[in-house]
């Protein structure tokens, strides 16, 4: 064995031992995981008795690092999956307008349609032999050819027979010539000309510091004249901001009675700015002379929140439940007419153009329809006119005492009232933050015609002047998009645009007296003025107060 171990062969084992000998220590250096930063022992070399032995981790040619500690979701940077917390809706507002996405995705998916389940060809159906009468129990033997020519050859393509097929390769136009990877009705979409989109301007030509603007969803504090005046209420002041030399005056100061402004309502024609406060009191003044008119200390026990006129009739709801109608041409402060059809705050009012029946909506979830003028319903009381029993049957007495119509479609507050100036007797409306739909009701028969859930809360709604479009202001969403400005094409409920620039809830909305412009007020104490609607098609006869046909009713 000694001559063994001098060999040069023993000498080489000797060798291989040793480094396997040095190697041993390596082998039981701690690990060093790459991904997660800790550190990780293949061995337990400085093992007790009483500690059980690591089994010592195998590996390949290839690292592979453990995965035992260590934040998964931190190191490999994945998406926290914190969706909304209610369920995904069908329709959602965008973040910028999609008209063009929806026509694009439209002819795609008709594309998509023809080319992969394209309709089955039309294949030639074989001649049929001519059925013979019933009475006929007997077979005719086959007859010798009457015509000199027995092989008589035609062309299939003129052949007398419809049932002959032709030949597709007879036509110039058939797909078996076609250079184009998509089949001729494909080709022929594309290839038609688009329905041209109405663009709009997505940034405000004009943005206004709007400084103590409340960020209040129960509150009306801006409005547009017909003599292009927009007023805005801020804190215990109101100021006027004149659009043809954007002359910026203060109206009134309330400081002095410890008041602060909660709604402002210009008159429909006129210089007359009727203006509520947090105390119940209501201040009418003309802004021509900044003079005050009328002042009614205690028009409502609560705040005042919602104002309407229609003509010199004043109407006002408040948080004490009830609406107030005055007319101002009086000096008696008590209201000729009060109505009690809500159960929480009355958050909405709004008049018909054309001085017919009246809107409110209130915290209640409610909307009531009032009709001062003694209208009856057109349908029989007290009969369901929605298979969810949406329309609550109020009387049906007409007096104006109680509504005409009380919906309850509604699962959260409503402020949002627009009268369709274009269709007489449609109304809009749009819910808060737990509903998120806009809904449209024919007040004629109490029905409502469609619903739209728009995704985010419904704060205003007003109708273009120049198309018949709908204009929706939103707040609160459980999307990503929200404080958005849309406007909608009714009646197919399509969107035109979507308009962003506030960064909180769209709380305010007026349009200019031509309905070109709207202004929009937000919690982030700006007015921004938009470009949403095109002039009006063709000269309209202006208004004069010489044209006493437009009196006559």
């Amino acid at each position: 064995m000694s001559g063994l171990k001098n060999s040069p062969f023993g000498k080489r084992l000797r060798a291989t031992h040793q480094d396997n000998e040095e190697d041993g220590p390596r082998r039981n250096r701690q690990r060093v995981n790459p991904i997660f930063y800790t550190a990780t022992s293949s061995t337990t070399k400085d093992a007790t008795p009483e500690s059980p032995i690591t089994m010592r981790e195998m590996y390949g040619d290839r690292f592979v690092p453990s995965r035992d500690a260590g934040d998964m979701r931190t190191s490999y940077h994945l998406m926290d999956e914190s969706g909304p917390s209610t369920p995904s809706k069908s329709r959602i507002i965008p973040t910028e307008s999609d008209a063009l996405k929806e026509q694009a995705n439209a002819i795609f998916t008709s594309i998509l349609h023809t080319e992969v389940t394209p309709p089955s060809p039309r294949r030639p159906t074989s001649p049929q032999r001519p059925t013979t009468s019933s009475s006929a129990t007997t077979t005719l033997p086959p007859s010798t050819p009457t015509r000199k020519r027995i092989f008589h050859y035609t062309s299939p393509a003129t052949s007398a027979n419809p049932s002959t097929p032709t030949r597709r390769l007879d036509t110039p136009t058939d797909e078996a010539y076609s250079m184009s990877p998509v089949r001729a009705e494909s080709r022929q979409l594309l290839e038609s000309p688009r329905r041209q989109l109405r663009s709009v301007c997505k940034t405000p030509y004009r943005v206004l510091d709007a400084p103590e603007l409340a960020d209040d969803f129960y509150l009306n504090l801006v409005d547009w004249s017909n003599t292009n005046v927009l007023g805005v209420g801020l804190g215990s002041c109101v100021y006027l901001w004149t659009a043809h030399n954007a002359a910026v005056s203060k109206l009134c100061d309330l400081a002095d009675s410890n008041d602060t402004v909660s709604s402002v309502s210009w008159v429909q024609k006129g210089t007359l700015l009727a203006i509520g406060t947090l105390s119940g009191r209501m201040h009418i003044y003309d802004a021509n002379t900044l003079q005050l008119q009328r002042l009614y200390k205690n028009a409502h026990t609560q705040r005042i929140g919602a104002l309407a006129w229609n003509s010199h009739i004043l109407s006002s709801g408040s948080r004490d439940r009830m609406v107030h109608h005055r007319d101002v041409r009086e000096p008696s402060q008590r209201p000729f007419k009060r109505c009690a059809g809500h159960r929480q705050e009355v958050c909405g009012l709004k008049w018909a153009r054309d001085g017919g029946p009246l809107a409110s909506g209130g915290n209640d979830n409610k909307v009531c329809i009032w009709d001062l003028r003694g209208s009856k319903r057109a349908s029989v009381a007290g009969s369901s006119t929605s298979g969810s029993g949406s329309v609550e049957d109020a009387g049906g007495s007409g007096s104006g005492d109680a509504p005409l119509w009380k919906f309850h479609e509604h699962t959260a507050a409503v402020k949002a009232l627009a009268w369709d100036p274009h269709v007489s007797g449609v109304l809009a409306t749009g819910g808060g933050t737990q509903d998120k739909h806009i809904r449209f009701w024919n007040t004629f028969n109490g029905t409502m015609l469609s619903e739209l859930d728009t995704g985010s809360q419904v704060c205003n709604l007003i109708w273009s002047l120049t198309s018949h479009e709908l204009v929706s202001t939103h707040g609160f969403s459980s999307t990503t998009a929200q404080n958005q400005i849309c406007i909608w094409k009714y009646p197919t409920l399509n969107m035109v645009a979507s308009l962003t620039g506030h960064t909180h809830r769209v709380l305010y909305l007026a349009m200019s007296p031509d309905g070109e412009t709207i202004v929009t007020g937000a919690g982030d104490e700006t007015l921004r003025f938009w470009n949403a609607f095109p002039k009006k098609e063709g000269g309209e006869k202006r208004e004069t107060r010489l044209d006493y046909g437009r009196l006559i009713r």
